[in-house]
């Protein structure tokens, strides 16, 4: 199928997944990031000089692109179908893009790609000059939220991930995620931002395990105004590490679990915030679920009971914003 055929059928489609995130009362929606295979293939669709299935994903199940030749960007990654999004809602919209430091570990394999890019440093600048250049397209197109999706910042916490891939320098890895996420929003301007990370999940499985302990005095460096933070998982570890979370940013709170398939109730997720709340005051925390909702081959989810947790969210936002205001 070609693109302009399968875009014509995601045109059918989408304004479906924006009515059920309104009437789930999401304040801040998205277009379900039904155009893309996933979050880090978005590239590979729209930018030249990668290979298909050319290496292992982290979870084994399928393969990733990886880089073979100099990329350059054929067609933009998010903004026609950003504009599409704005052009179906009156709610405000968010948009996601890869961070390039996630990029260069799950798309550069030295065997194949230093002929294009001599080290995976070289293709994260790379990446970086290409997602840089679409915020700004973001921008321009009225897009009220900017995210980035960094997963492998908060992998870097778990010793075995480590070995798997060969991390010897967490302080490192740490200074190089945290560079190439402020470059990729040095055009974000005054458009909110947020970095997303969780513990990578698959088949209704988590990758890794560990507390944001070794990373979360990083944040403070990161040019971005809210961290969406995985926290109903047991892999995170309980929420007392926000008690060194920076007082100048906002919290958006794990409070949904996407892989448990039981329905959480408002109260449950009232518990989980009012725990929260007791390390980060109430005008600096916002709710979302852990990660996302999207079905692929490797997440097998229910669009019914992505509802129903996303309903009985916004119904616990509802009641504590009554509580608190």
């Amino acid at each position: 199928m070609s693109f302009e055929a399968a875009d014509r059928l995601f045109d059918a489609a989408i304004p479906s997944a924006i009515a059920m995130q309104e009437r789930a009362g999401i304040d801040y929606v998205s277009d379900g990031e039904w155009r893309r295979e996933s979050y880090i293939k978005v590239i590979s669709e729209h930018v030249e000089g990668f290979q298909v299935n050319a290496m292992p994903s982290v979870s084994g199940s399928v393969s990733d692109p990886a880089v073979v030749a100099p990329i350059r960007k054929r067609d933009d990654l998010a903004t026609s179908a950003a504009k599409y999004l704005l052009s179906h809602t009156t709610r405000r919209a968010i948009v996601t893009l890869p961070s390039p430091y996630i990029l260069g570990w799950r798309m550069w394999k030295a065997d194949i790609s230093s002929g294009a890019y001599a080290t995976r440093a070289e293709f994260m600048v790379a990446c970086a000059a290409i997602l840089r250049n679409e915020v700004e397209n973001l921008v321009s197109a009225g897009v009220d939220h900017i995210q980035i999706d960094e997963p492998w910042l908060l992998l870097l916490v778990d010793p075995e991930h480590r070995e798997r891939v060969g991390i010897t320098s967490i302080d490192d890895e740490i200074e190089t995620c945290v560079g190439m996420i402020n470059e990729v929003l040095a055009t974000a301007g005054t458009t909110p931002t947020s970095v997303h990370m969780c513990h990578a999940h698959f088949a209704r499985k988590r990758y890794a395990d560990g507390g944001y302990e070794p990373i979360i005095d990083a944040f403070a460096e990161i040019n971005v105004d809210r961290f969406a933070m995985e926290f109903t998982a047991p892999e995170s570890h309980g929420v007392d590490v926000l008690k060194r979370f920076p007082a100048n940013k906002t919290l958006g709170l794990g409070v949904i679990d996407q892989i448990d398939r039981n329905i959480e109730t408002p109260q449950l997720v009232i518990e989980r915030v009012e725990e929260a709340l007791k390390h980060v005051p109430v005008d600096r925390l916002t709710l979302n679920p852990d990660c996302g909702f999207s079905p692929s081959a490797q997440n097998p989810m229910d669009i019914d009971e992505a509802y129903l947790k996303l309903g009985a969210m916004s119904a616990a936002a509802e009641e504590l914003r009554r509580r608190h205001e």
